[in-house]
């Protein structure tokens, strides 16, 4: 309310989110073309350009989403570092649990096998003629440094992208305040390269059309049963990383209950499942954490950060896509591709978030890396992104939230009697907190994140 005032007081008509017109039409997509491909399987099969020319599109933006991420990233992990014990706490928390959580979506992938079946076909994938990666680790060491800085984001080597990323991201950190000014551009580019992903996801409903309506005329039901196997299984195992890893950590750490705080947190999650996006209740997740008992620098430090990094519900979901669109194809992953997607996955995703779309181009990416021919595979995932991705969203929120709470209780930093008086409803949140934090000097604010941002990139994006 307070935001819309200002910007009726400004003159200003306030902005309307409409995205939501986005995923309505890409699930209306979705249902004309299994329809479609039901009815009219062969006409329906003749639409598969339509699907490979939207992930033609998503291809292009790989090696410059990756690139920008990733030197964001390493600046964003060194910064949070320097921050002191709760940073560094905070980061190796992080990686341990988006590891755990992309290990967990490889072995429900493994156990439910959700794209085998449809066998599908179609991909002009060929195999590199040259010896790129002849000689086997040597070679293959030997392919992922490019021939130049500036071929690395040419050659479609995702990862030769990803070593020069890294490099230039540490390089930047030890210029000090002189790689400023370059951070400072990146960033730009990254928005840049963010806002052209916006408007290619806009073409998306068509892609997604093409793209189901081809697979139901390939191979009927079984693409359906298929897709609805994997979003099933999807949310089951969000669900049980929350209720019993989550749930589990939190109560051995503080002895709080899973479902006590996602009561506290209702409010939030109920935003979330609206907009499909855990960015919209990050000023009431800080509030209510602090309101909790956390202390504000452990809030300031883990929920900002955490939105970048610790991203479990995204975790879970690019291993699962990964597996589910190997085995759609017939060509099911090795285990040590699994395991060398998964490390990169680990790296790729550290910063990845951005706006709608960055999901899709991560998974891309690592497919990409490890095996091209999978890649035009991906449109599959188009399809049913969108009813995956409040899931996403859930269990990335509350991992953040748990993360807050077994924080604090490990700097000695929370007060568990404040804790408990919240939780069990005996000091409710005051939600004219947030709206009083709106109304107070609004110019200033602007005036002092204009400042911060100038001086460093954020890198706080929606999941």
């Amino acid at each position: 309310m307070a935001v819309k005032s200002t910007e009726r007081q400004a003159g200003r008509s306030p902005k309307k989110d409409k995205t939501h017109w986005l995923y309505m039409s890409v699930i209306g997509a979705v249902v004309a073309g299994a329809v479609l491909g039901l009815v009219a399987p062969h006409a329906a099969v003749a639409l598969k350009p339509l699907g490979t020319a939207f992930i033609a599109l998503i291809k292009m933006m790989i090696a410059p989403i990756i690139f920008c991420t990733i030197v964001l990233g390493v600046g964003s992990i060194a910064k949070a570092a320097t921050v002191g014990k709760v940073g560094g706490i905070a980061l190796v928390y992080f990686l341990t649990m988006s590891t755990f959580a992309l290990a967990i979506g490889l072995v429900v992938g493994n156990l439910i096998h959700p794209g085998s079946g449809l066998h599908l076909s179609g991909t002009t994938y060929e195999a590199p003629t040259d010896t790129e990666h002849a000689g086997g680790t040597a070679g293959f060491i030997l392919g992922i440094i490019p021939t130049t800085l500036l071929s690395s984001l040419t050659s479609g080597n995702i990862l030769q992208t990803l070593l020069v990323a890294l490099l230039c991201g540490f390089a930047l950190q030890r210029m000090g305040a002189a790689g400023k000014p370059v951070l400072k551009a990146i960033t730009y580019a990254q928005s840049l390269v963010f806002r052209l992903l916006m408007m290619i996801m806009w073409v998306a409903p068509i892609g997604a059309f093409g793209a189901i309506a081809a697979v139901v005329g390939e191979t009927g039901v079984q693409a359906i049963v298929s897709m609805a196997t994997l979003m099933l299984a999807f949310y089951i195992t969000c669900a049980l990383f929350i209720v019993v890893v989550l749930g589990s950590l939190l109560r051995a750490v503080t002895g709080v209950s899973i479902f006590k705080l996602m009561r506290y947190l209702g409010r939030e999650y109920l935003l979330i499942f609206s907009t499909s996006s855990s960015e919209a209740a990050l000023p009431r997740l800080i509030a209510k954490m602090e309101h909790l008992g956390v202390s504000k620098p452990v809030v300031g430090v883990t929920v900002p950060t955490g939105y970048s990094f610790n991203l479990d519900g995204t975790a879970i979901y690019l291993t699962m896509a990964a597996l589910f669109v190997a085995e759609a194809m017939g060509k099911p992953l090795a285990l040590g591709e699994q395991i060398s997607l998964l490390v990169f996955m680990i790296i790729a995703s550290k910063g990845a978030a951005g706006v709608s779309g960055a999901g899709i181009a991560t998974l891309a990416a690592g497919l990409q890396s490890h095996r091209p021919d999978l890649v035009d595979g991906v449109g599959l995932i188009v399809g049913v992104d969108r009813f995956m991705s409040e899931a996403r969203a859930l269990t990335n929120f509350t991992g953040n939230a748990v993360a807050t709470l077994v924080l604090g209780k490990w700097v000695h930093e929370i007060d568990l009697g404040q804790v408990h008086r919240v939780l069990d409803g005996q000091d409710p949140f005051d939600e004219a907190t947030i709206a009083a934090d709106a109304h107070a000097a609004p110019h200033a604010v602007d005036e002092t994140d204009a400042a911060r941002r100038a001086d460093e990139p954020n890198l706080v994006g929606t999941h």
